[in-house]
């Protein structure tokens, strides 16, 4: 049995092999602006589904990937043929951003979103040095680092892992709170915290010991608080083929050599 075609927009990267799928797809099949579509698939590799992720939050549109990009963890296997018949079997995973605040030392106020983390990472080459809290407690005096970051689930395999932090199962319901190349105190490897937890971060001594603040491609420079939290109200749902849906994937980075 035939499935029934669905409304599908192609969006691709600019890399020459993302622009060869987008023509071959556009070929295939009768492809819709994205404003009129069901599905969005984008074309490329992770970044580019994060920059796609963020452009279609507002809509809930869903989400299928195909990988024609560097890392492709967040993508399915590109396959121009059957694709009516992928999207219809595909498992759906539903993602909700990490919403950053951030106050920076000129006094302005920004808010940014994050599917994978929000990092705080040292500008010069003095370490940062940053007072931790969880929920208005404070956890961490005083922690002196190149930096330290929040991931979700999907990002706990991103730049998270990188840092030595854990991978979170998609349905374990905590967030990574994870040190970069933690100099003071030297013996901690970060926390796993309810997803509803709220983390807040000052930044001590700015003066000669500046932060930026980065939520997945967002960057604030010279801050001096940033709060973080999982905001529910917002959701995206992205699609996987069965055979390789991102439950398996995330398994199975636990056990990669």
């Amino acid at each position: 049995m035939t499935a029934t075609p669905r409304r599908i927009a192609v969006v691709a990267a600019e890399t020459d092999a993302a622009q060869q799928a987008l023509q071959e797809l556009r070929r295939c099949y009768a492809c819709v602006p994205p404003e009129h579509a069901e599905i969005i698939v984008p074309l490329g590799g992770d970044g580019f589904m994060l920059e796609t992720l963020h452009r279609f939050l507002p809509t809930g549109v869903l989400i299928y990937g195909m990988h024609r990009g560097s890392v492709g963890f967040l993508m399915n296997a590109y396959r121009p043929d059957g694709l009516y018949e992928r999207l219809t079997a595909a498992q759906p995973v539903i993602l909700h951003p990490l919403e950053m605040s951030v106050q920076d030392e000129a006094g302005a106020f920004h808010r940014a979103l994050a599917f994978n983390e929000v990092s705080l990472l040292r500008e010069t080459r003095q370490a940062a040095k940053l007072q931790v809290s969880v929920d208005g407690v404070v956890r961490l005096e005083e922690l002196m680092a190149d930096g330290i970051l929040v991931a979700t689930p999907v990002g706990s395999t991103a730049y998270n892992l990188s840092a030595h932090g854990p991978i979170i199962p998609l349905g374990a319901g905590v967030l990574a709170l994870t040190p970069i190349s933690a100099f003071r105190p030297r013996r901690w490897r970060g926390a796993l915290l309810p997803h509803e937890a709220r983390v807040e971060i000052e930044a001590l001594e700015t003066d000669k010991r500046p932060v930026s603040a980065v939520a997945d491609f967002t960057e604030v420079r010279d801050v001096v608080s940033v709060d973080v939290k999982e905001n529910r109200d917002l959701a995206i749902t992205l699609l996987f083929d069965h055979d390789s849906n991102l439950e398996e994937r995330v398994l199975k980075e636990q056990f990669a050599s």
